[in-house]
């Protein structure tokens, strides 16, 4: 097929090149040939139905194609004459039981549900308008043509559902010119923007300030602002028991036999689950996967099944294990179950042993390197006997083989090309669960499809990579004669300047990089938290991502921006001096006690006691010897306030050792006794020294592992100085802080506890700055 189908598409009124375009596409110009035959065949003007014949050949789903003919009929005898009719007429096909023919088919519920020979008459439409617009009238007068008409017309759809939507467009804009007139210069004046509270650069505009960068770099306009609101609003997967809706579902003879015995096991209960293989650690990619499993089964009164994809023994190891279900719950997520793979290592095996019965398996003997790739050679043993292939297939469960002798492959091709996927393989290591029961393990492709089915899930959401293996799992579910799920796929979530692949951390711990896998410089989960990330940041940050096809790149800043967000509103205030400087208050000659709110805009949330005295600490930065353009802050001809101290410090003297200055003598004043400073500075006095670990960004590129980008390798790619190690001082009240716990320390940065603290001495990690660091 191909330039021969362009005369026929331009029958049906396409234009030469729409139908060149179209005759392009393999699957949709079989199927429109399909229609334009079939439509040939009935009384009627082709072009005139041109449109909705396109339409049917487009969005009739493969499973329902035999219902192709009775579209047809009723297009060219224009019973359905809209694209909204002819979208019912597939809407009702689809939800169909699988298994109906067109004989099946209810004519006097089919045409119901259509609208076959309801007529809409201009009076009809005109009386509805007019009942709504007196409903919004005073609304409407008020805001002139400002007004919203979308909602009200698609309040006139609902009430006269097969209306024409350009009649009903042209009454409510007739009708709302007989109210209001012509349009007026006011109305055609562009809508002034609203400035936000706060003003610019005002402390109340911090958090829309970060929202609104966020959304610069990249916002997903899917998204959401929680994974609730995303998955009951924004994501629209098939109900239960209604798998023969979707595309691309195989429909056998039993299938709706076991549609209903599986919503006679579920009570039409969404099931979901989380399958990660246990041998790394989970990173910010799985947190998407983590929120959209557990999530939409939440939204939904659902299960998520937390089951491990424990089918390699040669890379599992328990670490991993508790890893994944810590990272889970973290996240503020409890799996209705924790499964394995291996929990159903007989069942598998025994539907493999139905495979090979079937003549839908064989035991082979290529080596793996040679049928690796996608365009190995045949198999020279796929036409075996049956009873050889069993007996065989049992001589490697029984380890009469030598590992990579033998393997169970699958009579299928998947949609890459690649042939005869492999379902089982020998290898003599001892499984953490069964121990040495079995040396033939199941691989992904064969287990993956099957254990869904096991446990009845209903919505088998993967990443868009596993869409190249959907034929598959439909293909195996029905091969063995077993419930079949269906399968979605979404785009993977991928953050720029960083790696995530196990292979790649492991290097970067072997080179000591990085100091292991929940370093605070990497984007595992457990990095991400021990660097301070609230679990609640990384949720919004995964619902504001939305669920779609494409895969998602951002840059950190983005998550950073939300992190920002909720420590604003979440970590306590405290101050903090990084870079200590010395200062002696000469005219003070005793401490005092002042308290400060935890956060000064809602003293209700707490305070805390902090010294004052004599002797303090200030940045070294918030001093200089000289006199610079711009500078706000301290200097022998320039005051400075102290933060929450009421007094204002004049140099006195400069006190050096080896050129550099060591200490500041000064003097203070009340603040309502001296001249207004530039700027106030925070400080400490009688503090406790703190370890903080600043940290930058781990790669210089943002797609480090990308060979054009970065020719030597990711390993060349890595920033010099990335952890900056300071000794600062922090008011004594922090000092029974705990582990993860979080503070904002003032003029610096969104600070955590780290779990190196130790009785003796506090460590804390940079989470984020106050602002973004364009810079980066």
């Amino acid at each position: 097929m191909g330039d021969e189908l362009i005369p026929v598409f331009m029958k049906i009124g396409l234009t030469e090149q729409k139908a060149k375009e179209t005759a392009k596409n393999k699957n949709l110009s079989k199927t429109l040939n399909d229609v334009v035959e079939t439509a040939s065949k009935e009384s009627g003007d082709l072009a005139q139905s041109g449109t909705l014949l396109y339409h049917i050949g487009s969005k009739l789903k493969p499973q329902k194609f035999h219902f192709m003919p009775l579209l047809v009929k009723y297009v060219m005898a224009q019973k359905i004459d809209s694209e909204l009719r002819l979208n019912a007429a597939i809407e009702y096909l689809t939800h169909l039981p699988p298994n109906k023919t067109a004989d099946d088919v209810s004519i006097p519920e089919f045409e119901s549900s259509c609208g076959v020979g309801v007529v809409i008459t201009p009076a009809q439409i005109e009386a509805a308008v007019e009942e709504e617009m007196a409903k919004v009238k005073d609304e409407l007068l008020e805001k002139r043509y400002r007004f919203n008409a979308g909602v009200l017309m698609g309040n006139v759809r609902n009430s006269l559902r097969w209306a024409d939507g350009k009649a009903i467009k042209s009454e409510v804009d007739m009708q709302m010119l007989n109210i209001l007139g012509p349009k007026t210069d006011e109305d055609l004046a562009p809508v002034k923007k609203v400035k936000a509270p706060g003003g610019k650069g005002g402390k109340g505009d911090k958090k829309s300030e970060d929202s609104s960068k966020a959304t610069e770099t990249g916002e997903n306009e899917s998204g959401a602002a929680t994974i609730a609101e995303l998955m009951k609003t924004k994501v629209h997967f098939h109900a239960p028991g209604g798998n023969h809706t979707t595309d691309g579902y195989v429909i056998t003879k039993d299938t709706e036999r076991l549609l209903k015995e599986h919503l006679g096991r579920t009570k039409g209960q969404v099931r979901t689950r989380f399958p990660p293989e246990p041998n790394g650690i989970l990173h910010i990619g799985h947190a998407k996967a983590i929120n959209i499993n557990f999530g939409y089964a939440k939204a939904h009164d659902g299960i998520t099944f937390l089951r491990y994809d424990d089918t390699n023994p040669e890379k599992e190891e328990e670490k991993f294990f508790t890893g994944i279900l810590d990272m889970v719950t973290w996240l503020g997520y409890k799996p209705y179950q924790i499964t394995h793979s291996s929990d159903y290592f007989h069942q598998l095996y025994e539907m493999a042993v139905h495979l090979i019965k079937k003549d839908l398996a064989y035991v082979c003997h290529q080596k793996l390197e040679d049928i690796r790739g996608f365009n190995p050679p045949p198999s020279p043993f796929r036409n075996r006997p049956i009873e050889e292939s069993l007996a065989l297939f049992e001589d490697m469960k029984n380890g009469k083989f030598d590992e990579g002798q033998a393997t169970l492959r699958m009579k299928l091709t998947l949609e890459e090309g690649k042939q005869d996927p492999v379902a089982y393989r020998i290898k003599y290591v001892a499984h953490h669960r069964t121990g040495d029961e079995w040396c033939i393990y199941p691989t992904y492709d064969y287990t993956h499809c099957l254990c869904d089915s096991i446990e009845d899930i209903t919505h088998s959401l993967c990443t868009k990579e596993f869409q190249a293996r959907r034929s598959s799992y439909y293909w195996l579910c029905n091969a063995v004669d077993i419930y079949c799920p269906v399968q979605w796929e979404y785009g993977r979530l991928s953050v720029n300047y960083t790696v995530v692949s196990k292979r790649k951390i492991a290097k970067l711990i072997e080179t000591n990089t990085v100091s292991d896998w929940d370093d605070p410089r990497l984007f595992t989960l457990s990095a991400l938290r021990r660097r301070g990330f609230p679990a609640e940041a990384i949720n919004e940050f995964c619902a504001r991502m939305g669920v779609t096809g494409a895969q998602v790149s951002v840059d950190p800043m983005m998550l950073e921006a939300t992190v920002r967000d909720h420590l604003n509103l979440s970590a306590p205030r405290t101050m903090v001096v990084l870079d200590p400087l010395k200062v002696t208050i000469v005219n003070l000659d005793k401490c005092t006690d002042i308290n400060l709110p935890d956060f000064p805009s809602e003293a209700a949330r707490g305070s805390h006691n902090i010294k004052f005295g004599p002797t303090i600490y200030i940045e070294k930065s918030d001093f200089k010897e000289s006199e610079e353009k711009g500078y706000r802050r301290l200097t022998p001809g320039q005051a400075v306030g102290l933060r929450y101290a009421n007094y204002v410090i004049t140099l006195v003297e400069a006190v050096k050792n080896n050129g550099q200055v060591v200490e500041l003598k000064v003097k203070a004043t009340p603040v309502e006794e001296a001249e207004k400073p530039k700027a106030f500075i925070h400080w400490v006095a009688d503090p406790i020294d703190i370890e903080v670990r600043m940290y930058e960004r781990l790669f210089k590129h943002k797609n480090p592992e990308d060979s054009n980008e970065v020719p030597g390798g990711f390993l060349s790619d890595i920033n010099e100085n990335t952890l900056n190690i300071k000794i600062a001082k922090a008011d004594k009240h922090i000092q029974g802080s705990k582990l993860y716990d979080r503070f904002q320390f003032e003029r610096n940065g969104y600070f955590t506890v780290d779990k190196a603290s130790t009785k003796q001495r506090l460590v804390f990690n940079l989470t984020v700055g106050l602002k973004e660091d364009a810079g980066k």
